[in-house]
């Protein structure tokens, strides 16, 4: 991981706002994936006061690394992803993870919520970082995701709250991720 370096942009608007921002670099290889989740979310634990969002910033993060990792550069050990997390002062967490692929086009992605859809892999990665995030803008083919969340402190919300949105199997893993954290 680099040193955070300070910003005063905001990736999605052309506002200043003053930010810290870490770029990191991991390996395609998906071990990796937890560790660099954990380092991540200790920098934005670190910058932005905890609001209840954090299951929702974390899940988010793991899914576009593993799609990144697996169907982006398709555990190929050469490649590369590219991460940059960015925390605002009001709270705000942008993140943006790069691969190395060709992309693909994610309005082609089956909707898992779809009876004929529902036991089919495809499509759930995507489906929680749109349900779990703010904003998700794919780039540069599909080879590159920006995320978004903003700080729920105006308009408070839980974990709970936002994971009962997401299917059951979905639900599943996000409580045993929130145990797992609770029991550490």
């Amino acid at each position: 991981m680099t040193p955070p370096v300070i910003s005063d942009t905001d990736v999605f608007a052309s506002r200043p706002v003053p930010s810290v921002e870490l770029h990191g670099s991991l390996a395609t290889k998906a071990w990796v994936i937890p560790q660099l989740v954990e380092q991540l979310m200790s920098f934005i634990a670190t910058l932005r006061p905890m609001d209840g969002s954090e299951l929702d910033i974390e899940l988010a993060l793991h899914e576009s690394l593993t799609n990144a990792v697996v169907h982006g550069n398709h555990e190929e050990p050469h490649k590369r992803v590219q991460v940059v997390c960015r925390c605002s002062v009001d709270g705000e967490v942008s993140i943006t993870v790069r691969d190395q692929g060709t992309g693909f086009d994610p309005h082609a992605v089956p909707d898992p919520t779809i009876a004929e859809n529902r036991i089919s892999p495809r499509g759930r990665g995507i489906y929680m970082m749109r349900a779990l995030m703010d904003e998700v803008l794919f780039k540069e083919g599909g080879a590159g995701v920006q995320m978004r969340k903003k700080s729920n402190i105006a308009s408070p919300s839980s974990a709970v709250a936002v994971t009962a949105r997401l299917p059951k199997e979905e639900r599943n893993v996000a409580q045993d991720l929130n145990r797992r954290a609770v029991s550490q």
